[in-house]
Parts: C-alpha cells; structure tokens; sequence
C-alpha cells in the first residue's frame, strides 16, 4: 500500500466514463444539491493503490471540512480533517504530516459551498443513473485531480448517493475509494475528528 498518499484515491472511473454521449450537459445541480443536503455520512470504504493492493476501513465526514479515514486493523495509519488541516498520521513510524484542505482534492468533497461549476467538470458516461464530475484547480496542478462517482439512489440526500471517487496525483499515482453501507445525516460527535500524536514529547 503506497503509504505516501493513501487518501488520493481508478478502476471505478474506467467503467463508467466514456467517450460516448458527447452531447451530455455539463449541467452539475444534482450533484450540487446532494452534497448541500449532506451534513453528515458514514460509510465503510475499501481503498486500492497503484500497485492493485486494497485496503479497507471506516469513514466519518461531517461537513464543513472534517473528516476521519480510519484504517483496519494492522494498517498503522489514520487520516483525519479538523476543518482547517488534513493530518495523516503514521502510527508506525511515529510521523505526523499536515496540509491545508484547500491544497487537496478532497476539498470538493468536504465544503459543500464551493461552486463545483468553476472547478468542476461533468464527465460523460453512457448510464443516466450515473454522475461523474472530475475536480482539479488547472492554476495547482501539483493538487492533483479527483473524479467523483454519484449513483441515483432515490432515498439518499438530492436522490444521488457518493459511490467512490478516483484520484490522479500529480506524479499520475491513481488510487480508487469504493464506499458502501453509506448513511447520511446522523449525529456525528466532534470528538471523532481528534488524533493522537504518536510523536515523542520533547524535554524542556
């Protein structure tokens, strides 16, 4: 498992987007109007790196900007948005590495007020139940890109529910995120989003 970025999640993305239907609207309101009717989602996740090795794991997001990917047992690692920084921490080798949300893809997932339409394209795809919107700043390349899957799903939020997203960082390491079992708008404590830094006290 590539250890470096394990929250940029392709798989997916090859069987549902096409070259057909040229004619698709780029038209993303009901993908706009989930993410705004979307407070809170659980979900069980399973990850899969460049290398074909898959992971899996439980997800908590609770917008605006906090989320936790926490790994399963004997994967040493966790990943955690506070609403300002994304921190991955590496229990193994004790290391802790932090980074504005806004510097990744993952951004688009987490504020549900950023207009899609400036920073998000509709990709074709050859089912109507199916959305796909790619996300990347063309000004930071260096952010990488994050194509989201939405399938309809008539009891979920704006009847579409998140399937899983693909990211392309910008070495072109792809990794995919296939969710299942997700639920919406249930309470979600504060508390789930803190860490513990695995890193030695420094003696004064």
């Amino acid at each position: 498992m590539n250890r470096c970025s394990p929250f940029l999640f392709a798989p997916i993305a090859a069987a549902l987007v096409t070259s057909a239907p040229a004619q698709q609207s780029n038209d993303l309101s009901a993908v706009v109007g989930h993410m705004q009717a979307v407070q809170t989602m659980s979900a069980t996740f399973t990850q899969t790196d460049r290398t074909g090795q898959s992971v899996t794991g439980k997800l908590l997001l609770k917008r605006p900007g906090h989320v936790r990917f926490e790994y399963q047992k004997g994967v040493p690692l966790l990943i955690v948005a506070d609403g300002k920084a994304l921190t991955m921490v590496d229990y193994e080798v004790k290391q802790v590495q932090r980074w504005p949300i806004r510097n990744s893809p993952l951004a688009a997932l987490l504020d549900p007020g950023k207009d899609l339409s400036r920073f998000g394209k509709r990709m074709p795809t050859d089912n109507p139940n199916v959305i796909s919107v790619q996300v990347r700043d063309p000004k930071r390349p260096e952010y990488g890109t994050m194509t989201m899957i939405f399938i309809r799903q008539a009891s979920a939020p704006g009847g579409w529910t998140l399937n899983g997203w693909v990211a392309l960082d910008s070495k072109n390491n792809r990794t995919t995120v296939r969710l299942d079992n997700v639920r919406y708008n249930m309470p979600i404590a504060q508390s789930s989003f803190t860490w513990r830094d695995p890193r030695p006290r420094r003696k004064s």
